[in-house]
C-alpha cells in the first residue's frame, strides 16, 4: 500500500498543498483559504483539508487515500505554543501530521535543507536562520505588534496616513484618493471596517502601493521606504546572528529588493525551492515538530 507525502504552506491569506508519492513524483496541488492558526485552529484545519482534497482530486485520489498521507505543515502562527498545542489536539484524517512554522518550512525549502536564512514578508513577516541545527528567529510575533515590513503593516500605515489627509494634516496624493474611493470617500467607513479588519484586509492595498510608487506618488514612495527600512532591520539582525546568505520570500519581500541598500543587497540569494517543498522535507518526521 503506497504512502503519500503532503507539504502545506499556510498563511493569513491562503493555504497551498502539494502531494508527492514515496518516490517523489508529483500527484497534485491545491489551494484554499487562510491557514494561520492564530485566526482559528478549526479554520486552519478546514483550509488544509480542503487544499489537500483539491490536490488529491487533481491526481486521481479521493477521501480513502487521506489516511495514507503524512502531512508536513508549515503554518503561520505555529510559533505560539498555546495555538500549536490547540491545533495538534484536533482530530484529523491523516496518517501523521508534523507542525512547524511557515518560516521554518520556507527556510528549509529555500536552502534545500542546508544552513541558511530567509526573510519572509508577505501578509505577515518573519526572519529565520537555520545554523548548526539551531533556529534563530527575528520578528514573526504577528500583527499588529510585530510583522514589520509586511503587507499588513504597510496597509495599516497607509490607512493611518490616509485618515490624516482627511483632517488636513497630510497632503492628498493619488494613492490616498484611491483608498478613499475604495471606502466611498467616507472616513467613517474606514473606522467601521478597521474594527474587524484582518491582516489580509490591510495587505490588500500593497499592490496599489507598489503601483503608485512607480508613478512617484509621494505617499507610496514614503511607505515603501518605511517597509524597506523595516526589512533591512531584520536582515541586519540575521546577519549579526551569523547569516551569510539570505533569501527574500513573499509578495512584499520579492518586490522590495531595489529599495534596499547596496550593502544589504549583496547578502541576497535566490531560493532553491519554496516553502511547500520545505514542508515536504519534514512530512512524516515527528522530530521536526516545533514543540
Amino acid at each position: 500500500m503506497c504512502n503519500y507525502y503532503v507539504g502545506i504552506d499556510g498563511g493569513g491569506t491562503s493555504c497551498r498543498a502539494r502531494i508527492r508519492d514515496a518516490e517523489g513524483n508529483l500527484i497534485g496541488e491545491g489551494k484554499s483559504g487562510s491557514a494561520n492558526i492564530l485566526l482559528g485552529v478549526d479554520i486552519a484545519l478546514r483550509s488544509i483539508i480542503e487544499a489537500i482534497r483539491i490536490a488529491a482530486k487533481q491526481g486521481g485520489l479521493d477521501e480513502t487515500h487521506l489516511h495514507r498521507m503524512h502531512v508536513g505543515l508549515a503554518l503561520a502562527g505555529a510559533e505560539q505554543k498555546s495555538a500549536w498545542f490547540a491545533f495538534m489536539q484536533q482530530p484529523h484524517p491523516f496518517a501523521s501530521i508534523t507542525l512547524n512554522t511557515d518560516a521554518y518550512g520556507a527556510c528549509l525549502g529555500a536552502h534545500n535543507g542546508q544552513d541558511g536564512a530567509i526573510m519572509i514578508a508577505g501578509t505577515g513577516s518573519c526572519g529565520i536562520l537555520l545554523k548548526d541545527g539551531q533556529q534563530h528567529v527575528v520578528g514573526g510575533r504577528e500583527f499588529p505588534i510585530s510583522d514589520q515590513g509586511s503587507g499588513a503593516m504597510m496597509g495599516l500605515s497607509l490607512i493611518q496616513k490616509v485618515t490624516l489627509t482627511q483632517d488636513g494634516i497630510r497632503p492628498h496624493t493619488k494613492l490616498s484618493q484611491h483608498v478613499m474611493e475604495h471606502f466611498d470617500n467616507d472616513v467613517d467607513q474606514i473606522v467601521e471596517w478597521s474594527k474587524s479588519a484582518l491582516p489580509r484586509d490591510y495587505g490588500q492595498f500593497s499592490p496599489a502601493i507598489f503601483s503608485y510608487a512607480q508613478q512617484n506618488d509621494a505617499l507610496a514612495v514614503e511607505l515603501l521606504k518605511e517597509t524597506a527600512a523595516d526589512i533591512e532591520m531584520f536582515l541586519n539582525a540575521l546577519q549579526r546572528k551569523g547569516a551569510e546568505k539570505i533569501c527574500l520570500m513573499g509578495s512584499i519581500a520579492e518586490r522590495i529588493l531595489n529599495w534596499l541598500s547596496p550593502t544589504v543587497q549583496q547578502w541576497i540569494v535566490p531560493p532553491q525551492f519554496d516553502a511547500i517543498e520545505g514542508a515536504l522535507m519534514f512530512a512524516g518526521k515527528p522530530a521536526h515538530n516545533l514543540y
